[in-house]
């Protein structure tokens, strides 16, 4: 008797342009083709007219392996088909444990196909462009917390993931933890797609962002894959860079704009919380890499939109000021910066006005400086590092109607009315402010949430640094 094989066939995912020429050939040559009854519509033109064909159901696996086996045994050539790679969630694992159960001498042969995930992310464009890892949330066989452990380390460390088996019928809260774990290490604008169908006669294909992705679109024929931290979407495709443009972006952008870069990445990969509107995150950041402490997620303060309307304003091509409590604070903002926007940076606390003034009002240099900024530019953006009387003198003046700034910087440092000049100005709510909560503040500080401000534009990209 002759001596009978297997081969396991990755036949791709349902087109017919997808099935390799080594495949198409192990299923026109066998005498057996064994496989989910569902798959054979896409083989159907490859069988040779007289071949025996065994199809079973879904979650029939072992039996059409051991059917295999009893084939091969009686010396026939036995092609086992599996969608896409059948080494990727497929019977050729199985096929292998039970030629070691069975001690069988049946040659077996896995010949390799398109996998779903490789024709998902082809449709979408180039997501798997770098380290990547698949997972599926089928807990047939995997216990749900082992499954949970690996989409924690797929979400830390930053591997682009195809999702396997996202939904059925009876599995439907799965896929809304994984987006949930994904968002505690994930910007919510992590691009997102998934392919239902992939290759077939009825596909679908939707990109879109990690925060709105909607779990309820997907079902067990969909494949979806979330980028990571330097995925891109555009023209309605999503890329993941290998990196080789990232060469020149020290020449380009500046050694120092590319250790900044790097080291807003490296905090927002850190943050606590990552579901926060992108203007705060920017000023949290700028506040996070000048300070070093991520206790600033607990202590900064932004009105709703504060940064990106400031923004807006000190961009709108008219004269603004900003005016500082104390010079350390007006020297941390970026030259270049106000330069290319025609800002003027002024602080009053070496002005030769304000020595008289502070004598004879009984008052501090600094609140001096306030008073005479007031009588000049009483519509500044006002920033404060150093000294909580200029705040308190500032909050007096708006209710007298004295001044009647486009925004405050609260960043006051001490222990002596720090923390109740930040409440004084607080309850201006037609002002749009940044405070510094607490104790914590100082020039450096307040100086850089000017510069995040300044710096707004390139928010959405994650690029600061342009005028360092």
């Amino acid at each position: 008797m002759k001596q009978g094989k297997i081969v396991v066939a990755g036949i791709g995912p349902g087109d017919m342009q997808d099935i390799t020429p080594a495949v198409r050939t192990a299923i026109s040559s066998a005498e057996v083709v064994v496989g989910y009854k569902y798959y054979f519509q896409f083989i159907s033109t490859l069988i040779t007219p007289g071949t025996h064909c065994v199809d079973t159901g879904m979650k029939r696996e072992k039996a059409r392996a051991e059917e295999a086996f009893n084939y091969a045994e009686e010396g026939k050539s036995v092609c086992v088909i599996s969608s896409g790679d059948a080494g990727i969630y497929g019977m050729a694992p199985l096929i292998f444990e039970m030629k070691e159960e069975r001690k069988s001498n049946i040659s077996v042969e896995v010949l390799p196909g398109i996998s779903a995930f490789q024709k998902a992310a082809a449709i979408l464009g180039a997501p798997i462009g770098h380290d990547f890892c698949i997972i599926s949330l089928s807990d047939l066989m995997t216990p749900w917390e082992k499954i949970e452990k690996r989409i924690v380390a797929a979400a830390t460390a930053d591997f682009v993931t195809a999702v396997y088996n996202p939904r059925s019928e009876g599995r439907y809260w799965q896929l809304h933890r994984l987006k949930e774990l994904f968002l505690q290490d994930r910007s919510p604008l992590t691009p997102v797609g998934f392919v239902r169908q992939a290759g077939r006669e009825d596909q679908e294909i939707c990109t879109t962002t990690l925060e709105s992705f909607n779990p309820e679109q997907v079902d067990m024929f969909t494949v979806v894959i979330i980028g990571n931290s330097q995925t891109k979407s555009f023209d309605g495709k999503m890329v993941t860079p290998r990196g080789y443009f990232r060469d020149k972006t020290p020449i380009e952008a500046g050694i120092g704009q590319e250790i900044m870069i790097r080291s807003f990445q490296t905090i927002e990969k850190e943050l606590q919380n990552k579901n926060i509107p992108l203007d705060h995150k920017w000023a949290l950041l700028h506040a996070i890499h000048t300070t070093a402490d991520f206790e600033m997620e607990q202590l900064l303060y932004t009105d709703p939109g504060a940064v990106a309307l400031l923004y807006k304003k000190l961009n709108a091509g008219k004269s603004v000021t900003i005016v500082t409590d104390v010079t350390m604070a007006a020297a941390g903002i970026r030259k270049t910066a106000i330069q290319r926007m025609g800002i003027e940076v002024k602080c009053y606390l070496s002005d030769q006005r304000i020595a008289p003034i502070a004598a004879e009002k009984g008052i501090t240099r600094t609140q001096a400086g306030i008073r005479l900024a007031v009588t000049e530019h009483p519509d500044a953006l006002f920033v404060f590092g150093n000294a909580p009387t200029a705040l308190m003198e500032l909050c007096d003046l708006i209710r007298k109607n004295k001044a009647a700034p486009i925004g405050v910087i609260a960043a006051p440092v001490g222990f002596v009315n720090v923390e109740e000049s930040k409440h004084r100005i607080k309850p201006f709510h037609e002002i749009p402010k940044i405070i510094v909560e607490g104790r914590k503040g100082g020039s450096n500080l307040a100086a850089t949430l000017v510069n995040a401000i300044l710096s707004y534009n390139d928010a959405e990209q994650l690029r600061p640094g342009r005028d360092v």
